[in-house]
């Protein structure tokens, strides 16, 4: 028997298709519900911190770097400048594959490995998020131009423009200046993040560096807002950076430059000082080098070069060379024979070409000594041992004065210590006593030491600055004019630490007197009793048309053996004497001080004098000012 098929149960379904509706309609409600809470809770609990965020992805704020100071000379001429400079950077945030990126920018202007190194040393660095990094530097027009027409290719790469350092002069003003250099990983933990917030450079030696918080500025900023490419799309607001002080040098460029054209290829250093003030005129270092190709980051193989060069062109020895200085301390010595009353301007000695101290058999030779045992200078006083630079007088007077008072003289002219007030980084030289002797070598200080003082020999070490330093107080007559480089645009004594001497009064005027005439005497016409002139009256006195007080030096480099000449011609090049110069003029109201030192340059008269000669001309006589010699 067939069962009837059974009928559709209509309510059940409807009832079962009701609960179904019902719990669908509240999971809706109950999610609707969260999602007007979670709305509630982006939109009205959180606003301030997600508003935040919007305007950061919107919003930047950047640094805008002030214009750094600009440098002149005594005369106006601009001596460190700042051009604009075209720049290829990478804010790194904007790219999506930053060595694809890389890849497109070396095929469109090129990349070097030492390039790309440098980049990511410097996004290391990054001070901030969004913050823009050089890739390179100073692109030319043709680069810029393909950066250009493919940037929307390229997100988050744009090019700046910047002001950057540039030195008119080059390597005339590198050692007188100095020069600003890239931030690096050792200035950034010393340096205050926010006042270099702006710029990607420092002060990193000489002028650049000591005024660095004059020349530098306040940085500003401005809130600009960006579209999703990076780009700017409007400026909000913003606060100008103030520019940093223009600062005024006591250089002369135009005397630097006779300077450093009288030097030559040599070797050697110029400086020389305004007695009236203390400034530095000239500041001369050869061989020298392009403070601009540090601006931006020298390459490594120029930098090689310059580091490596048996010449050291990057080695101020203006400031930093320390030598012997031969017979230009003669003058200090006879000071402080007089003024201690060791001798006066009669006492005499008999010069055979000479010296040996009592039970000793080691003879020290005047300059004029032969092999054969001639030569010598015979009856010599203060004065004539001055002009003829007499090397057996000052051995005596050295023994008699003693190492102690030598010191102590010595001392009053700035030597042993850095007396200028905005070159902290001057060495100081070397004066030795006998302390110095024991603490550093352990050793007592033998009379042979003395011997070897009194002509400037031995242990003793100055720097061209010190000696032109020293020919200013004599010019001076005891009154100390520190040496400056800044003329205006800073309060110079605020940034010095350095010693300030005082006047030296314990020297009468006429023992100021003899040393002068004295010193006069070497550059023109001698004591006619003798028959004699000084020794650099032969290359630069003879037709001198103002007067000058000077004083040559020779100083060994190598020892000569007992019973041997000194034969130049046989010694390698690096191995012969420097020559020194110092003088000052006119002499009755001196207007320049100068101290030359010719490395491995032969006789002080012959060969630094005339450098000497050529510096001071420039500057006594140009305009057609004409000085008459005072006989």
């Amino acid at each position: 028997m067939v069962e009837p098929l059974a009928l559709k149960d209509h309510t059940g379904e409807s009832k079962i298709y009701f609960e179904r509706a019902v719990w669908g309609f509240g999971i809706l409600i109950f999610l609707t519900l969260i999602l007007f809470a979670q709305l509630f809770y982006l939109q009205i609990v959180q606003h301030s911190i997600y508003a935040t965020l919007s305007d950061k992805n919107r919003i930047q704020i950047q640094s805008l770097a002030p214009i750094r100071g600009l440098i002149y000379d005594i005369n106006g001429e601009l001596i460190a400048d700042n051009i604009p400079s075209y720049n290829l950077t990478i804010t790194i945030e904007r790219v999506d594959d930053l060595d694809e990126t890389l890849g497109k920018v070396e095929e469109l202007v090129g990349l070097s490995d030492s390039q790309i190194k440098g980049f990511r040393k410097r996004l290391k660095q990054r001070r901030r998020p969004f913050e823009s990094v050089p890739l390179r530097f100073k692109l030319s027009q043709e680069d810029i131009a393909r950066v250009s027409v493919n940037q929307y290719a390229m997100p988050g790469v744009e090019i700046e423009a910047k002001l950057v350092r540039h030195y008119p002069n080059g390597e005339l003003m590198a050692h007188a200046v100095g020069s600003v250099r890239r931030i690096n990983e050792k200035d950034m933990r010393r340096l205050n993040r926010v006042a270099y917030s702006g710029t990607d450079h420092i002060g990193k030696i000489g002028i650049e560096r000591f005024y660095e918080s004059d020349l530098l500025g306040t940085v500003g900023y401005q809130r600009v807002e960006t579209n999703a490419r990076g780009k700017v799309m409007k400026i909000l607001d913003s606060a100008l950076p103030i520019p940093g002080k223009n600062l005024v040098l006591h250089v002369d460029s135009s005397l630097q430059q006779v300077a450093s054209d009288a030097l030559g290829h040599r070797r050697g250093a110029v400086v020389a000082i305004d007695p009236a003030t203390g400034g530095i005129m000239v500041l001369v270092s050869k061989p020298g080098y392009d403070p601009n190709l540090f601006v931006t980051g020298i390459d490594h193989a120029s930098y090689a070069g310059l580091r490596d060069s048996i010449d050291v062109p990057l080695f101020n020895r203006a400031i930093h060379g320390q030598y012997e200085p031969g017979s230009t301390i003669k003058p200090l010595l006879g000071l402080a024979g007089l003024v201690e009353g060791i001798i006066n301007p009669e006492f005499t000695i008999e010069d055979p070409g000479w010296f040996s101290l009592p039970n000793d058999e080691r003879l020290y030779r005047d300059w004029n000594w032969t092999k054969g045992g001639l030569g010598g200078h015979g009856i010599v006083n203060l004065e004539r041992a001055l002009y003829r630079s007499c090397n057996v007088y000052f051995y005596n007077l050295a023994v008699k004065l003693g190492i102690e008072r030598i010191h102590e003289h010595l001392r009053l002219f700035g030597f042993g210590r850095n007396t200028a007030l905005d070159l902290p980084r001057a060495s100081k030289g070397l004066l030795p006593s006998r302390d110095w002797k024991k603490n550093t070598r352990g050793l007592p200080w033998f009379p042979g030491d003395t011997v070897n003082i009194g002509i400037g020999q031995g242990d003793m070490l100055v720097t061209p600055l010190q000696l032109a330093t020293a020919a200013t107080v004599i010019a001076n007559r005891g009154k100390w004019v520190s040496p400056r480089m800044l003329k205006e645009g800073s309060e110079l004594i605020e940034h010095t630490s350095v010693f300030l001497p005082e006047d030296i009064d314990l020297v009468p005027d006429h023992v100021w007197d003899l040393t002068i005439s004295s010193m006069k005497k070497v550059v023109h016409r001698g004591n006619k009793g003798f028959g004699e002139n000084g020794t650099a009256w032969a290359y630069i006195g003879q037709d001198i048309p103002y007067s000058m007080a000077g004083k040559s030096g020779t100083a060994q480099v190598v020892g000569i053996k007992q019973g041997e000449e000194y034969k130049e011609d046989e010694l390698q090049e690096r191995l012969r004497k420097h020559a020194w110069f110092i003088a000052f003029a006119p002499v009755e109201n001196p207007r320049i001080a100068i101290a030359v030192l010719l490395e491995n340059g032969g006789g002080g008269s012959q060969f630094a004098a005339p450098v000497a000669r050529q510096v001071v001309d420039h500057h006594l006589l140009r305009g057609n000012q004409r000085l008459v010699v005072s006989e």
